[in-house]
């Protein structure tokens, strides 16, 4: 629950009172218009679309796209799952889960034409800012951005060598990028049709080892050392380039954040892949706001589907998916009573809901359904959207008189990442059952580029925290008293770093594991739908045997971040499940 705050407005914002002004989780915000809401929902479909996720949206305009007539349904007041932009303190519009953008499919850009349906994405650069905390005024901090000489330049502060190594191991990095990247954009290899079928069956599998050959290709006398990179410590990895602890720090919030894992679990440096995947208006690893927030993305690629003729609506919880005699999917029922009947089910859900709460268990094989349980969803983080009336102040990069946003207010800013020891520590204490005392904090501020976002003079602050455990030590709940206690812990530190920012706090909104998994339907607070780790990728996602978006029941498939190639916002997963699903249609 969010804090109850005085909530004062100073000098820079409009001269307004929110007295006392406090949050419940799951408050509905400012209803957005969901784009391409049909009239009435009609009683048959060819494919419905469980979740209007930011994947399901995707799925939809593809199917409706081929031609496939689509309904989207959506349990929340607004579409996008968790990229939403809702209105929690009056005034101030929050990407209140997913707030920075990168992963999505240059293909989807394209195909889907986002640009002429309303997207437009405000890079950054520079991009990530680490103050220090330290003994000298000023401290020092460490500025990252797309110029290189002038990133060589910050770091030589604390490396000559550092400095001299960064583009190699960015050109390092990049190589093993692009040999992954076709992977995203295909199903995983069946491999059960590889050897049982027909000969067209088994050549068609054949065939979809090509992305994965090509890989190898590409990675070619440097496979051992990218193999290195997927299964070692991430904390291993940058031991061998560098040794400025600020640096080290800064790369490896990019190799655990989201995960329950520390710079030194194995299998590590995938997740940083993982986040250096994307790219915005073809600049690799780029990372910007969505203008109007995230929920503008996900109704710009609504009003793509609904261009095409998808009908979308929001308020309509299914409640099971319906089976016909012979165990097809054939529809699915919602919480009102309502039956709606398709030839096609896709679930943007968690194979959590999807398989074990909407279908019926005893129409899975008893080991699927176990494999579903025991993917590991565990969750460290703790998201907190601030209202604020005036830009933090770093004692390392101190605000002008104007109080206008510098170079550095636009960066994602990493705090208490000094050294990776502390990102350890903060795990430690994580896995423990307590929240951490010096959390790993990254702190945007997306109003510095996108002053729509909150009043004049104001601004809103995202706070993607972590380490937090879903469960507490001693079975304590996240009651109000533990939220707010922790919320207390973070801005404790970011006053450190910022003196006066906790006098400028109008209002905040503290959502927890437990409150991420029940507002946006994220399994366990899993921001990925379940861990990025190598037992649960390709092959493995959500279960083997099962990773190429149809399930062990025919006609549903899962086309959400649960299924290949995981989480972020992506589109990847919609894409490719759409495509699967349409190879079928044609041939019901």
């Amino acid at each position: 629950m969010a804090a109850g705050l005085w909530a004062r407005l100073g000098t820079g914002c409009p001269s307004r009172w929110l007295q006392g002004w406090h949050l419940s989780p799951g408050l509905p915000g400012a209803r957005l218009a969901h784009a391409g809401a049909a009239d009435r929902l009609q009683r048959e479909y060819d494919a419905v679309v469980i979740g209007a996720g930011h994947n399901g949206l995707v799925a939809a305009a593809y199917l409706q796209r081929a031609g496939v007539r689509t309904a989207v349904l959506e349990k929340r007041h607004v579409l996008g799952g968790a990229a939403v932009t809702e209105e929690i303190v009056p005034g101030f519009k929050f990407s209140r889960a997913s707030y920075l953008l990168s992963l999505l499919r240059p293909q989807i850009y394209a195909e889907l034409e986002l640009q002429r349906h309303g997207l437009r994405v405000l890079p950054r650069d520079p991009y990530s800012f680490t103050p220090l905390l330290e003994d000298r005024s000023p401290p020092r901090s460490l500025l990252l951005g797309h110029d290189m000489a002038q990133t060589q330049r910050q770091i030589a502060q604390f490396s000559q060598k550092d400095a001299q190594a960064y583009p190699d191991y960015e050109s390092f990095m990049g190589g093993l990028v692009s040999a992954l990247d076709p992977l995203l954009d295909a199903p995983p290899v069946d491999t059960a049709a590889l050897g049982q079928g027909p000969l067209l069956q088994r050549l068609r599998a054949l065939q979809a080892l090509w992305p994965l050959l090509r890989a190898g290709l590409v990675l070619g006398w440097q496979l051992p050392r990218y193999y290195e990179v997927l299964t070692a410590p991430i904390s291993k990895i940058l031991d061998q380039w560098f040794e400025s602890e600020p640096l080290k720090a800064t790369l490896a919030t990019d190799a655990v954040i989201g995960a329950m894992a520390s710079p030194h679990t194995p299998g590590s440096g995938y997740v940083l892949l993982h986040h250096v995947m994307g790219e915005l208006e073809g600049r690799r690893g780029a990372w910007g706001y969505v203008a109007g927030g995230m929920g503008a993305l996900s109704q710009a690629i609504a009003r793509a589907a609904a261009a095409w003729g998808a009908h979308i609506f929001a308020e309509k919880a299914v409640c099971h998916v319906l089976l016909g005699r012979d165990g097809r999917a054939q529809g699915v029922a919602l919480q009102d009573g309502t039956e709606v009947r398709s030839k096609l089910v896709l679930s943007n859900a968690s194979p959590q809901i999807t398989f074990l709460e909407l279908t019926p268990q005893e129409q899975l094989p008893k080991d699927f359904v176990q494999r579903i349980r025991q993917v590991d969803t565990r969750s460290p983080v703790t998201k907190i959207n601030v209202a604020v009336d005036r830009l933090p102040s770093f004692l390392a990069a101190p605000n002008t008189r104007d109080g206008q946003p510098l170079p550095h207010h636009q960066c994602s800013i990493h705090l208490n990442c000094e050294d990776t020891h502390l990102l350890h520590q903060a795990f430690t204490e994580a896995t423990h059952g307590y929240p951490s005392t010096r959390p790993m904090i990254e702190l945007c501020i997306p109003s510095a580029l996108d002053p729509g976002l909150a009043p004049r003079g104001c601004h809103i602050v995202s706070l993607f925290t972590q380490y937090t455990p879903s469960m507490l030590a001693g079975g304590r709940p996240w009651d109000e008293q533990a939220r707010n206690a922790y919320a207390d812990t973070v801005f404790d530190c970011i006053e450190a770093y910022a003196p006066g920012f906790k006098a400028s706090v109008i209002g905040r909104d503290i959502l927890t594991p437990p409150d991420l998994e029940r507002i946006f339907g994220l399994p366990g607070g899993n921001i990925f739908h379940g861990g990025m780790s190598l037992d649960q990728l390709y092959f493995a996602r959500p279960a083997p045997f099962y990773s190429g978006y149809r399930s062990p029941i025919p006609s549903l498939y899962l086309c959400g971040s649960g299924a290949h190639p995981g989480g972020g916002v992506m589109g990847a997963a919609g894409r490719n499940a759409a495509r699967v699903a349409l190879e079928d249609f044609r041939h019901l």
